[in-house]
């Protein structure tokens, strides 16, 4: 009898428990920011590779700190702000020397990556600090030996002697929507990543730099409503599909001569993604490709003239994406990476244009880390433990043996010191937030950082369910799926299904790593009884080159058959009513929600599309023709899956959501759609943000976004 009561009391107190644990709410989302763990920022190898720095918060001041790797412990405060009337220091950057530091300061942003500030050169070892310039300026960079700065301000390159204070005009030209040097115009920065568009050679003796025409690129304007009687006017050189590009040029400057050299190479290439110097600082490597991107040269060319050659061509019956793993290694090799054998893996290449592969097998190398030449070992991350994991590996270049380092499945994120002897390992999981520990290069845990054990706590208190991780099979494709149930979930009840979207090539949404806010979006629809699921399309990453790219030049096509055969086959499952299926995806997972409830209006019953695409013809021509060609070449694969060309099949509800300043995916494509959905008299609910760019932030915007769409998914869903 006594154990029975015993029983009795635990089984009580195992209900209170679980019936006391909480429903999330959007305001503890998006008000009360509850459900950020911690992170560790700004780690910052030494370059003896035994120390690191980082940049952080002590009371009332911010301090720059060094501490020793091995074992974790403080070494000494390089930087104090209070001992200086400066600004909040946004970020720094280290001389070649460590002497010295460039704090920037009062940093303006001005599109995804680009940014302008006012810098101050602090020297470690002389206490003083002076401020570079009164102006925001672009890109402050040190030069190799320290002594001097490099800058871009007002679309024009400069340098700026430090102990003197002389500052050289490299270029005078600049001038806005014409002229850009030593900076990339917006389509480079958006989809190259080309942002600082100048680098020092080794010895600072020249500086290899962009200039890029626009004088031909059409504009694009954007009205923007921040008070004041009249809005203003916001206008920039942006090229849509198939429109005329920048006219892009790489120069040398020499220092000493004060002369800048045009690099005349024999064909005339459409992009030039990346410059790099080689160890010899008289020599540059340029990534020359075609307007397709399914061509790329590999250029080297002598500071000295200008003189060049190609070294090896690289093409793809689909296209190229381009990476940054070039590293140039002692005795004349480099790494190279290519998806040529099907998936992305490393390459060793020489001068000569010899190459050895490296790594090979049907995963992908998703990052390279660096080679130990000492000990000929080679570190990598990739999806050997499966596509939605990424492991961290280290392989001998000699006897070829690999070793994982990494202990846990997951996503596993890695920086590693200078001289790679140790490394900063962050590790997540679909349910479990990040641990960051500090290794010695063979993997050896030496500290651990942050495991976010409060946060971990915290998160107990809420009634969440597992993120659970399966295979979708249709009869076209194997496809990666992840599903929410309700807390509560009852398999002999039906529930309605909430599916998210992106979809986009390249990208995975259903990976086993640590989901951010919109995880706990998802988990407070379950709560409310819906349950959530994702599926990566053919067309996502992770999977190789041939799902990766099956679709070339029919963009929204396979990715859409797909979106609807997984809603299909979970409408198939006894616990989902196939009645009340809904889609919501952001920018291409606007694109694609758009085409769900148009092409798939039988199946999807409502959706959100939230700055979408949604005809390629009005999106930038990097991205749009590295996938479709130009409109000019392939009209058919521009047209047939475009939205606007489908709205006649709209049956379900379809909100429709945009930033009014998007820069990005411009509300032009929202505007036509409105204009399409109008004209087949569709109707449909809209939501503009007046000055919020693509990612539609600031203020109460979030909070105000995600309870529109919560609304709309409780009343239509």
């Amino acid at each position: 009898m006594k154990k029975i009561f015993i029983l009795l009391i635990g089984i009580a107190c195992f209900t209170t428990t679980y019936s006391q644990k909480k429903d999330i709410t959007l305001e503890e989302i998006w008000k009360e920011n509850q459900f950020y763990p911690k992170s560790v920022r700004g780690f910052n190898s030494m370059n003896d590779g035994e120390h690191y720095s980082t940049m952080e918060r002590v009371k009332d001041r911010q301090e720059i700190i060094k501490y020793k790797f091995k074992s974790g412990k403080k070494i000494r405060t390089l930087f104090k702000s209070n001992d200086f009337e400066i600004p909040k220091v946004g970020r720094y950057t280290f001389s070649e020397d460590e002497k010295q530091l460039l704090l920037a300061t009062e940093t303006e942003k001005i599109y995804r990556h680009s940014s302008k500030s006012v810098f101050y050169i602090y020297n470690i070892f002389t206490d003083k600090i002076k401020k570079l310039t009164d102006d925001k300026v672009m890109y402050a960079t040190f030069s190799p030996q320290g002594d001097k700065v490099a800058y871009v301000m007002d679309n024009n390159l400069f340098i700026q002697n430090i102990r003197s204070g002389k500052v050289t005009e490299v270029t005078t030209d600049g001038e806005k929507n014409h002229i850009i040097n030593g900076a990339s115009d917006w389509v480079y920065e958006e989809e190259f990543a080309l942002v600082r568009s100048f680098e020092w050679a080794p010895d600072g003796e020249h500086i290899a730099y962009y200039k890029f025409d626009e004088s031909t690129v059409k504009e694009f304007s954007m009205d923007l409503f921040k008070g004041g009687l009249y809005p203003t006017q916001e206008v920039f050189k942006y090229p849509k599909a198939g429109e005329d590009n920048s006219v892009v040029k790489v120069y040398f400057y020499n220092l000493t001569a004060n002369k800048s050299t045009f690099i005349y190479t024999e064909k005339d290439y459409e992009y030039i993604p990346r410059i790099k110097w080689t160890n010899n600082p008289k020599v540059l490597a340029l990534y020359g490709m075609n307007r397709h991107q399914n061509e790329l040269d590999f250029v080297l060319v002598n500071a000295e003239d200008g003189s060049n050659k190609v070294l090896f061509t690289e093409k793809d019956k689909y296209f190229i994406d381009i990476h940054d793993n070039l590293t140039f290694l002692p005795e004349d090799n480099f790494i190279w990476t290519s998806e040529k054998d099907g998936f992305n893996h490393i390459y060793i290449k020489d001068f000569e244009g010899y190459e050895t592969q490296i790594t090979k097998g049907n995963w992908e190398v998703t990052s390279f880390h660096g080679v130990d030449s000492d000990k000929m070992k080679i570190f990598y991350t990739s999806t050997e433990d499966g596509s939605i994991n990424r492991s961290l590996f280290v392989q001998d270049l000699e006897g070829g043996e690999k070793t994982r380092l990494t202990t846990k499945n997951g996503t596993n994120s890695t920086s590693f010191s200078k001289g790679l002897k140790y490394y900063m390992n962050s590790v997540s999981t679909a349910n479990s937030a990040p641990v960051y520990t500090l290794h010695t290069a063979d993997g050896k845990q030496l500290k651990t950082l942050e495991d976010n054990t409060d946060f971990n706590t915290k998160m107990e208190e809420f009634n969440l369910s597992e993120k659970e991780f399966f295979t979708v099979k249709t009869e076209d494709a194997e496809l990666n799926a992840w599903m929410i149930k309700p807390p509560n979930f009852d398999k002999n009840k039906e529930y309605p299904l909430f599916m998210f979207v992106y979809g986009g090539p390249g990208s995975q949404q259903v990976k086993n790593s640590f989901g951010g806010t919109n995880y706990y979006w998802y988990q407070m629809l379950a709560q409310k009884g819906y349950i959530v699921a994702c599926v990566d399309n053919r067309g996502t990453g992770g999977k190789g080159a041939e799902f990766k790219k099956i679709t070339y030049k029919e963009l929204g096509k396979y990715e859409t058959i797909d979106q609807i055969n997984a809603a299909k086959y979970f409408g198939g499952l006894n616990y989902i009513d196939s009645n009340r299926i809904g889609i919501q995806g952001w920018s291409y997972g606007g694109y694609m929600s758009s085409l769900a409830i148009t092409k798939g209006a039988d199946v999807f019953s409502l959706a959100i599309a939230v700055a979408p695409v949604t005809n390629w013809r009005y999106y930038d021509n990097i991205y749009t023709e590295r996938f479709m060609q130009t409109p000019q070449e392939n009209a058919s694969g521009y047209d047939e899956n475009s939205p606007i060309n489908h709205v006649e099949k709209l049956k379900g509800h379809y909100l429709l959501v945009h930033g009014g300043a998007d820069d990005n995916v411009h509300v032009q494509n929202t505007m036509e759609m409105i204009s399409a959905l109008v004209k087949a008299n569709k109707q449909f609910d809209l939501f503009i943000y007046p000055d919020k760019n693509h990612g539609i932030y600031g203020g109460n915007t979030r909070y105000h976004l995600y309870k529109k769409m919560t609304d709309f998914i409780l009343k239509n869903l």
